[in-house]
């Protein structure tokens, strides 16, 4: 069925419903940052394949939103005939509403792909106007969409204390605790991540992100209640592993227990900016008292114990031992015959070929950013997405990649030369080289939050005239999400101060565009710094280890402390990886890591 076919099978089911514009996210029940194949419904309706992003159907027309990211791609993937191309953050699709719709007009939504915060936003926006927000019950794509993925049925896995470093009975017993002395009768959970870390299970229902879909309700006294696909977990036995008072039961039967807390009247917390309208359609139509705030597995999650710090330093060491292969391996293909064979799908393809040939790897922790040349000029480029360039025709290659290991998840990114960088090329790399130095040295007194660290890492491109346009540096999980909150380290990032054992990137970086692409990315651990001073410091502790290019490193631009530590850096990473690597690969890493 053609693009145009889906818009008008869709509009016949609006005029249906008596609905005036229909509202398609990328999101599922979950509202998670990856979904499956089976929500990928912006793509069914537009053919745009990007991680976020938003379509709006009316009578006569349609739009596509989405950010800075992809106003390339998504031009190349949507019929302009079709759609219209519009921001999602300078022109916010229910602003581009406003001024397309009627007094009186309906715009239908499906309650379970939106967040209870913005369906309140956008009820309360559209009523200004007189215009109405219908949930509908069935999804008007869900109805067209015929050949539409089932949804797959992978085991889960039960995560050894070994990894996970501390019981499930433990976790939510602190938790419980919290919501007895706030008068919460329940949380409801509904993000993928917090639930499997809270009870240390995992799974394969999304590729890269090793979870089991499901929600969840934990009461005042531990208990859970999982609704999930009990033939995840077909034999085995979660109760001896979670504890007895963890229940399963399927993910259709969750309406009844939300219905079932209403009529008793419960006091039930979700997070509005994470749960589904429609869990608090639900809940308060059935009677529920509601109470809004943060998720409360968040924090907690994010502070790493000693065993899954310990088990994310094991799973880098293994990780920047085969990056360091790729490396090597690239450095030797680029001077053999015909490069040009090689090129961004194919080198990708190399370094998880060496990443898979360690027996504890899993998967990529997400898709690799394999960019050569101006292609590295757009920060989240996929190969797949247009026609791969070939090695042999540009001076650097940006490559940001990562893994799942049972002990851990990484993440990081090398530019490198591939060909001739000229003084420019070395001078703006230099400058993020400096920024990322300049960010894994400092120390902090505790309270301090992301937001306040950033500057650290521009000032030396800013100094200079020059930014880029990212948030520097992301939480990451421990054999989860490769990106995770409430920390990070962003302009616009967090105020949630940086604290023992959550784990961050550090990754400034300089874009040019039809140009080159430059970033220089190691994952870092929040450690106590004992300074024997007066107020309680922190520090970073580098998980990373794979040699920066000192190709493109021009002495010019560092001051002798940033010598200094790269010096150090790279005499860590032969300590860690060299005990690891044999042969040519042994000789391109003593070559690498030599003192400048």
């Amino acid at each position: 069925m053609s693009h145009a076919n889906r818009l008008a099978a869709v509009r016949c089911a609006m005029a249906e419903n008596s609905i005036n514009a229909f509202i398609v996210p990328h999101d599922d029940e979950h509202l998670g940052e990856y979904i499956p194949p089976y929500a990928e419904r912006l793509a069914w309706i537009s053919g745009f394949t990007g991680s976020a992003g938003a379509a709006v159907v009316l009578t006569d027309k349609a739009a596509v939103f989405v950010d800075g990211r992809y106003t390339v791609q998504v031009r190349q993937q949507c019929d302009a005939t079709l759609f219209g191309y519009h921001h999602l953050i300078s022109e916010p699709y229910l602003d581009w509403l406003l001024t397309e719709l009627n007094a009186g007009d309906k715009v239908g939504f499906d309650p379970r792909l939106h967040s209870q915060s913005w369906y309140q936003n956008a009820e309360e926006k559209l009523a200004a106007h007189h215009i109405t927000l219908v949930p509908v019950s069935n999804n008007l794509i869900d109805e067209q969409w015929h050949d539409r993925p089932v949804p797959d049925c992978h085991a889960a896995l039960l995560l050894s204390q070994d990894y996970s470093g501390q019981h499930s009975e433990a976790k939510r017993s602190r938790i419980a605790q919290d919501l007895a002395a706030l008068q919460v009768d329940v949380q409801l959970l509904t993000q993928a991540e917090p639930i499997n870390w809270l009870l240390n299970i995992r799974g394969r229902d999304i590729s890269c992100l090793p979870v089991v879909l499901s929600f969840a309700l934990l009461h005042q006294d531990g208990s859970v209640q999982l609704f999930a696909d009990p033939a995840k977990f077909a034999g085995l036995d979660l109760q001896a592993h979670s504890g007895n008072n963890v229940s399963l039961l399927p993910v259709n039967e969750l309406a009844t227990a939300l219905q079932a807390l209403g009529k008793q009247g419960a006091r039930v917390q979700l997070d509005p900016t994470t749960a589904n309208a429609w869990s608090a359609l639900v809940l308060s139509e059935a009677g529920a008292e509601l109470v809004y705030d943060d998720d409360p597995c968040m924090l907690p999650k994010a502070c790493k114990n000693p065993v899954e710090v310990n088990g994310s330093r094991t799973a880098h060491l293994r990780d920047g031992a085969a990056v360091s292969r790729f490396l090597a391996w690239l450095d030797r293909r680029i001077n053999q015959a015909n490069p040009e064979l090689e090129h961004e799908g194919t080198l990708a393809d190399k370094l998880e070929g060496f990443r898979a040939a360690n027996s504890e790897f899993v998967e990529p922790s997400f898709s690799t950013i394999s960019a050569l040349g101006p292609n590295a000029a757009m920060c989240h480029y996929h190969h797949l997405n247009g026609t791969p360039r070939t090695l042999g025709q540009d001076a650097i290659y940006l490559v940001d990649s990562g893994g799942q290991y049972l002990d851990g998840t990484t993440d990081i990114t090398r530019t490198v030369a591939v060909g001739e960088p000229d003084a420019e090329m070395q001078k703006l790399f230099t400058l993020v080289m400096r920024g990322h130095i300049d960010l894994a040295d400092a120390r902090f007194p505790a309270g301090t939050g992301g937001q306040q660290l950033d500057a650290l890492a521009r000032m030396p491109l800013w100094q200079q005239g020059y930014n880029f346009d990212h948030g520097t540096g992301h939480g990451v999980g421990h054999y989860l999400s490769v990106h995770e909150g409430p920390q990070r380290i962003s302009p616009k990032g967090s105020i949630v101060p940086l604290t023992t054992g959550m784990i961050v990137s550090n990754e400034p970086g300089y874009y040019r565009e039809d140009g080159f692409g430059i970033r220089c990315e190691n994952l870092q651990v929040v450690q106590p710094a004992d300074l024997g001073g007066d107020i309680p410091v922190f520090e970073f502790e580098t998980l990373t280890f794979v040699p920066f290019d000192r190709r493109l490193i021009d002495n010019h631009w560092l001051e002798d402390k940033h010598i200094q530590w790269l010096n150090q850096y790279h005499a860590q990473v032969w300590e860690n990886i060299s005990p690891q690597l044999e042969g040519d690969d042994l000789a391109w890493l003593e070559q690498a890591t030599r003192p400048i």
